[in-house]
């Protein structure tokens, strides 16, 4: 799971920044339009920060032995994978947004998200113990 814990944080870690920093670009990229609102920029940057915040704790997390808590942030990012894949395809088919990272930050999140099931089935074939 170290692998797993890095790539997600110094992924989490750029997305994090980005929404922190430059949000309407940000979602100019993934939706293909810019963020207009006050509330739309302080939600993103609300956003921003939580992805830091899991970039964080997979990164200090990544070197601990295998236990529940360990599985229990797998599980939680698994969640967090599937939730963002579906959230960005309901925004094209749904919402009629294209960005140009939209279908790869798509396909990206449900990697990851197969990456964290298999990583999770791995540890003595159970997912949540």
């Amino acid at each position: 799971m170290k692998t797993l814990l890095t790539v997600t944080a110094v992924v989490e870690v750029g997305a994090g920044l980005a929404l922190l920093g430059i949000p309407s670009a940000t979602a100019s990229l993934l939706f293909g339009v810019a963020l207009q609102a006050s509330a739309a920029v302080g939600l993103a940057r609300i956003g921003g920060a939580a992805l830091l915040t899991l970039a964080m704790v997979c990164w200090l997390a990544r070197r601990d032995a295998d236990g529940r808590a360990l599985r229990g942030l797998v599980a939680a990012m698994t969640f967090y994978n599937v939730a963002v894949a579906a959230v960005l395809a309901f925004a094209s088919f749904g919402d009629g947004l294209y960005g140009v990272l939209l279908w790869p930050a798509v396909a990206f999140h449900v990697a990851m998200a197969a990456w964290c099931v298999t990583s999770l089935l791995k540890t003595d074939g159970a997912i949540l113990r």
